[in-house]
């Protein structure tokens, strides 16, 4: 029966992988008639130096120890397989870390070689280094031996140490029981808690305690991890399937080296990117990329042969829509950081595929993609049949690939004269052919239906339409210019009239109590009845209204448009404007604004005076 204070062989050194050594020969193969150990537990860090992606972490621990400020609690948390209980066990061993010779006379954090009680720590059998499972040992009665227990000096070590582990699981009765001693523990006594869920833990607990949060590995830092472990295992892998590896461990050292371990089990040779893919039922990269590739293109039939092609072949649609949006997320950092590239823990052609996308494709489109993927997902998840369910997801991203926004539409139509022929007021009759006059018709809030004539026949008319008799008991208001027009719609708030004044009317002439205009393709059916109405109501007098086929004067908005860009030509050719632009590549005039306001001027621009232009200049 070994002695758990008893000084280990002078052979036993501890290699610079930091693994435990038992059961192992020099080149890390089991020896003869020793179990096998797995990954996880053979390269288990047993000092800081083995620890890896917690800099944070050793450098705060280490700074405590120089200067003597080791509190009396610490806890750890973190997500699964970051390293919470191996933590746990080197802070309990640099605690009680001795020499055979007793050079070392209190805690440190150097520990080069195995100390007296080294290898009973982390093995997990030293008298003075107690671990308990929070998660099978959660009520009061379990708290109330450790109260009991530390009253009492250490055995053999320095100090004694508590270990509990998942604490988030304690009962309250239990955490209630543990704050006093936890508070006012004994000077030979520390505790080490670990947890998955910190948010769990009662804040008194937290308050004495101090907190360290243990990271998730980056994946390039897991895969030189892996590189190293497996040229010590003599084992053969590729660096991409150590990068897909490294990627599906999310973080997790110890997942990491699960995987690891499986994939040198499913090769029987050499590891690579194909087998280990095979392994966790992962899509070929190189598919989804190709896959990507044809939804930005909008091409939906090479999208569905591809999306087939990877579905006979074994590859799951929920994994596949993952796979997808995981290389979207990864093309927009590309785009925002362009060092995101350089990662090694992506492949080659990742890389440089996803450096090609984030070239052409704007972020709008790329968003547009992720949002669309993740709905996708959960709609695949739930779906009866999921592979029809991921091919609508699919038909859905491709469709929408090349559609513009809102904005741009907005800004298409007004390019295009309003667009398509017919819109929400339906066709607007055309200018062409001599007038027509039409006879007074009684003032209606309904508009007439549109006359069944043919298209060409309506085209050949022009409207006049003179306003009901009935007048508004309001005073008589005399306009005299289309500006003031505009600017009346504008005090009434009538938003929609002041609108289709702006866009859809050009100009002939106007009077007092006469209004001749012709209308752009993109007026509604409707407006000359409804404008003649208002006109009616808010002047108190008669009005008649003519649309002609004549050209008339260009509409407000492209006046407006028209000023705005000259008075951004003026300003851009202003040197002081260009010395800016030539230190900022990629700027843009956006708008010029005057800075000191102005009163306001009537003029044909149809700009509400009462309202601030922007058409002024900076």
């Amino acid at each position: 029966m070994s002695d758990a204070g008893a000084p280990p062989d002078k052979t036993e050194r501890v290699g610079q992988s930091g693994l435990e050594h038992a059961g192992l020969d020099f080149g890390g193969q089991p020896a003869a008639g020793k179990p096998y150990r797995v990954l996880a537990r053979k390269y288990r860090p047993s000092s800081f130096d083995d620890l890896i992606g917690q800099d944070a972490v050793v450098r705060t621990v280490s700074n405590a120890f120089e200067t003597g400020r080791i509190p009396q609690a610490w806890i750890l948390t973190g997500v699964r397989g970051v390293g919470k209980t191996t933590t746990a066990r080197i802070l309990a061993r640099a605690l009680n870390y001795e020499k055979p010779d007793g050079s070392v006379k209190g805690p440190t954090v150097q520990m080069p070689d195995l100390g007296v009680h080294c290898q009973a720590i982390m093995e997990s059998r030293h008298m003075d280094v107690l671990e308990m499972d929070a998660a099978s040992h959660t009520g009061v009665d379990d708290v109330r031996q450790i109260n009991d227990g530390v009253r009492y000096a250490p055995a053999s070590a320095r100090y004694k140490v508590y270990i509990i582990d998942e604490v988030h699981m304690l009962s309250t009765a239990a955490f209630n029981a543990f704050l006093k001693t936890l508070e006012e523990p004994p000077e030979h006594a520390k505790f080490v808690f670990a947890t998955t869920e910190i948010r769990k833990v009662p804040v008194t607990v937290l308050s004495r305690c101090q907190r360290f949060d243990l990271r998730r590995v980056e994946a390039d830092v897991l895969m030189t991890h892996l590189g190293n472990i497996a040229a010590k295992e003599g084992v053969e892998a590729e660096a991409e399937a150590l990068g897909i590896i490294a990627r599906a461990a999310e973080g997790s050292v110890r997942d990491s080296l699960s995987l690891f371990d499986q994939a040198i089990a499913h090769a029987a040779g050499i590891v690579r990117a194909d087998a280990v893919r095979q392994m966790l039922g992962l899509a070929d990269r190189t598919r989804v990329i190709d896959l990507f590739e044809h939804l930005a293109r909008g091409d939906i039939a090479s999208a569905f042969d591809e999306f087939r092609a990877q579905y006979d072949v074994g590859a799951d649609p929920v994994v596949v829509l993952s796979d997808l949006a995981e290389f979207v997320n990864f093309v927009t950092r590309v785009k925002v950081v362009p060092a995101t590239a350089d990662n090694v823990a992506f492949g080659e052609t990742e890389r440089v595929r996803a450096r090609e996308f984030a070239a052409q494709l704007s972020m709008r489109v790329l968003s547009r993609m992720w949002q669309m993927l993740l709905k996708g997902i959960a709609e695949v998840q739930a779906a009866t049949r999921p592979a029809a369910a991921a091919e609508m997801v699919l038909v859905r991203i491709a469709y929408v690939a090349d559609l513009p926004t809102p904005d741009e539409a907005i800004r298409m139509l007004d390019q295009n004269g309003g667009g398509s022929q017919t819109v929400a007021g339906g066709a607007a009759p055309s200018r062409a052919g001599p007038a027509t006059t039409v006879s007074s018709m009684p003032s209606s809030p309904m508009r007439a239906p549109a006359s069944p004539r043919s298209g060409a026949e309506a085209s050949a008319r022009a409207q006049i339409v003179a306003p009901s008799a009935q007048t508004q008991s309001a005073p008589a208001l005399h306009i005299t210019s289309f500006t003031q027009l505009v600017a009346l719609a504008g005090e009434k708030r009538d938003l929609l009239t002041k609108t289709a004044l702006e866009a859809d009317v050009r100009l002939i002439r106007i009077e007092d109590g006469r209004l001749e205009l012709a209308l752009e393709r993109s007026a509604a059916r409707g407006l000359v009845n409804d404008l003649s109405r208002k006109l009616e109501q808010w002047t108190g007098r008669r009005w008649t209204v003519i649309v002609s086929n004549e050209a008339g004067q260009p509409t407000l908005r492209s006046q407006n448009e028209q000023a705005r860009s000259e008075h951004a030509r003026v300003a851009e050719a202003d040197p002081r404007v260009q010395e800016v632009l030539a230190r900022f590549p990629g700027a843009r005039i956006v708008d010029v604004r005057r800075l000191a306001a102005e009163p306001p001027e009537s003029d044909a621009t149809g700009e509400d005076p009462t309202e601030p232009s922007d058409r002024d200049e900076d």
